[in-house]
């Protein structure tokens, strides 16, 4: 009996990878600061609706998703990443809640050949394949040009910081501090104040600020969901809301919409979650394919205000479909 050597044409390998690839979905793990913002539900949102896509087009994807309960908790942060890295995923998708500690689980998951992709807030690392993200400098500008209008040009401004290696707010309260410069005549009477992981904490550090500056100041700029919130609250406590003190935030959740339409925020510098979560599963994906990606991927700003926000550009910006991809 004569043996025939066994060849496989290309076509054939293909399809025979692609049945292997639909028995074995690619585990992704989307790891975020935190759960409990409206921000990163709709991260959450936008990473469903990518893999409903990916399914759609017959790559099956099994997200993790999984964050630390507080904002500050660095620790079990460091603690997720490597419980996926031992898990062996497919990939990580990870928002650093330090741009520094975070470096050494990244590195220990990447030599562990497993990819990550960064997004929302940088990483002191050149070992992730990609950083999806929104411009925060450009948004912290185009807070203090906001601020500069509504002044006049003159007047006494706090910045309300968010956390000390938070990359993403970080940059926001550079591009802030760099925008006021073509406003000489702005004083910045308090830049060193933290507001800290939480509502809770933003509001009782937004009291302190306010003991001491709540009588001069003219503006504030707060650079996050929870410290526009807690600021907003702190101003109505002394009756310095509706206008009084000019308020600027950052990030579009239900209650800051709902303090800019009360006539309590004249301004909302906002990202796009929904696109960025998004974007990073199909980025990730497409890398897991074995396909080239784009090593930095600027998933936009805009400015807000009570004049433009019903414009319909700006409508899924702030009422994100966060329950259409989401279990409630």
């Amino acid at each position: 009996m004569t043996a025939f050597p066994l060849t496989l044409s290309g076509s054939f390998v293909l399809a025979l990878c692609l049945a292997v690839q639909g028995a074995q979905p690619f585990q992704i793990a989307v790891i975020p600061k935190g759960t409990t913002h409206e921000f990163w539900k709709s991260i959450h949102a936008g990473a469903v609706k990518a893999q409903r896509e990916l399914e759609a087009e017959g790559v099956p994807v099994t997200l993790h998703w999984k964050g630390p309960l507080r904002e500050d908790d660095r620790d079990q942060q460091i603690q997720v990443v490597e419980n996926f890295t031992a898990r062996r995923v497919s990939g990580i998708m990870l928002a650093p809640l330090d741009s520094q500690a975070l470096v050494k689980p990244v590195a220990s998951a990447v030599s562990s050949k497993i990819p990550v992709l960064v997004f929302d807030s940088g990483l002191k690392s050149d070992k992730q394949i990609s950083y999806v993200a929104t411009d925060n400098f450009k948004g912290g500008k185009l807070a203090a040009e906001q601020m500069g209008r509504l002044l006049s040009g003159k007047g006494k401004v706090i910045l309300l910081r968010y956390a000390v290696g938070s990359a993403s707010t970080e940059e926001r309260e550079a591009g802030f501090l760099a925008g006021l410069k073509s406003f000489p005549e702005i004083q910045l009477i308090s830049s060193d104040q933290y507001a800290g992981p939480t509502r809770e904490t933003a509001y009782g550090n937004s009291q302190n600020l306010l003991n001491r500056f709540g009588r001069e100041v003219n503006g504030v700029f707060a650079v996050n969901e929870n410290s526009t919130i807690g600021m907003t609250k702190a101003l109505r406590d002394i009756g310095r809301a509706g206008g009084k003190v000019k308020m600027i935030g950052f990030d579009a959740g239900s209650q800051s919409i709902k303090d800019m339409k009360s006539g309590d925020v004249q301004g909302l510098v906002v990202q796009n979650p929904v696109h960025m979560g998004y974007l990073g599963v199909k980025t990730l994906v497409q890398h897991l394919q074995g396909k080239p990606v784009e090593k930095l991927i600027d998933t936009g700003v805009k400015l807000v205000t009570p004049e433009n926000m019903d414009q319909p550009e700006f409508n899924e910006l702030l009422y994100p479909p966060i329950s259409r991809y989401l279990d409630k």
